[in-house]
Formats: C-alpha cells, structure tokens, sequence
C-alpha cells in the first residue's frame, strides 16, 4: 500500500541520509532570511520566522519611523477678516525668535510659501501655554485655549475647530494679535509618503 511504501522509504531516508534531515531546517531558515534580508527585513533567527505566521498586531514606533520626525504646518485657519497669509506672516514673524519646534514649523511654512517676516519686537515664551511677541507694534500672543483665555481672547467657534484638530492627532495654536483672534495655525508630525506601502 501506498501508506506502507512510504513508511519504508522515510526510514531508508532517516537511516541511509540523517546528514540531508539535518540540513533542511537550516537551509530552509537560511534562505528565507536571506529572501527577507533583500527586501530590507532583518529577522533575528529561525524561532523568530517560525513564529511570524501567528503574528495578528505589529507595533511601530511613529516619530522618524512612519513619519517625518518633525512639525510641520498642516492647517492655516484664519478668521473672517484676515488672509491665509496674514495670519502665517504675523505667527510666524512672532515665533522667529523662538528655537521650539512647534515655532520653527511655522517659520519654515512661512519661508515655503516666500513670505517674509516682519521684525519681531520682545520675545517670552511662557512655558505649557505659549509665546508672547510684538509684530509690527501689535502684541501677539500665539499658544493654547488656556493663554488665550489669560489674556481674554474670545474664541467663539475656534474652539471646536481646535477640538477637532485634537481629535486629528494635530497639536492647534490660536494666534491672537491686541486681544483679538486672529486664526488657528495647526501643526503635526505628518506621515512619509512611503509608509503605507512599506508597512
């Protein structure tokens, strides 16, 4: 039968090659990570590859990895009366004295789009809220809903708007210039634009 003349034949393999038996796993680990190795996949040995057919979740740490590991201006919401702009013009004219990232974003949106910068008076930055800056003989105030309300800015509907840019994993400045708002300049680590195909 054909059970009984495979059962010899293994044992004539085991008996007559065990050096051929020995071989096949290591061999068989040896070129799949070497296939691996090709497309850029470091696989640390065979326990590793045996396993990696369970795998259901895989966990990627995202700054510099997945994305650009840097801010970058994502959302230029200006109010009612003022342009797109004004409103990077006179941020990022504030935040050119400032050496945080969520500041130097700015000023390199603003030198992408060839504005140029106003002169900026006294810089203080006030930690966990914000900066504080005078552009052109107004006071500017750029930061979160909680220095806004320090100095009295109403927000009226801009403070949705910033909710929803939360939620969308955005960090939203306010920038008020004499107590008045003047728009919300988002900004985020954003995704490289190879990610998707490399996961």
């Amino acid at each position: 039968t054909l059970t009984f003349a495979l059962t010899i034949f293994i044992a004539v393999l085991v008996i007559a090659c065990p050096c051929a038996l020995g071989l096949a796993t290591p061999t068989a680990i040896m070129v799949a990570t070497g296939k691996g190795a090709e497309y850029g996949i470091l696989i640390k040995g065979g326990e590793a590859l045996e396993r990696a057919h369970q795998i259901q979740t895989v966990v990627l740490d995202k700054t510099g990895t997945i994305t650009m590991g840097r801010p970058t201006v994502t959302d230029i919401l200006p109010a009612a009366d003022v342009s797109r702009e004004q409103l990077l013009q006179m941020a990022a004219s504030a935040e050119n004295g400032s050496e945080h990232p969520l500041g130097q974003a700015m000023v390199r949106q603003a030198s992408e789009d060839s504005l140029s910068l106003l002169p900026p008076g006294e810089f203080i930055a006030l930690p966990g809220r914000g900066i504080q800056s005078s552009v052109n003989g107004a006071v500017v105030h750029i930061g979160n809903q909680k220095l806004m309300q320090e100095h009295g800015v109403p927000l009226e509907s801009a403070g949705l708007q910033a909710e929803q840019l939360s939620s969308d994993g955005k960090t939203p400045m306010f920038v008020a210039a004499d107590g008045r708002l003047q728009g919300i300049i988002a900004v985020a680590d954003v995704v490289k634009p190879d990610s998707a195909e490399a996961i």
